[in-house]
């Protein structure tokens, strides 16, 4: 369970900053996001998740 709790908080802090520090180039991110097919986005979506999974796996040790 704490890996999951430190999984959210690293995300929120992250993302956080990225509001903070950047608000105009997350407008443009969005931008050129929406020119991507709806297939694309769930691609990079399912990529993202994937290598997340296969981050904490590796932090929690390996096999």
């Amino acid at each position: 369970m704490s890996v999951v709790l430190t999984a959210i908080g690293f995300v929120l802090v992250f993302e956080g900053l990225v509001f903070a520090l950047l608000p105009s180039r997350l407008e443009d991110l969005i931008e050129a996001l929406s020119r991507f097919s709806m297939d694309a986005r769930r691609g990079i979506g399912l990529g993202a998740v994937a290598l997340g999974v296969l981050l904490l796996w590796l932090a929690r040790g390996g096999s």
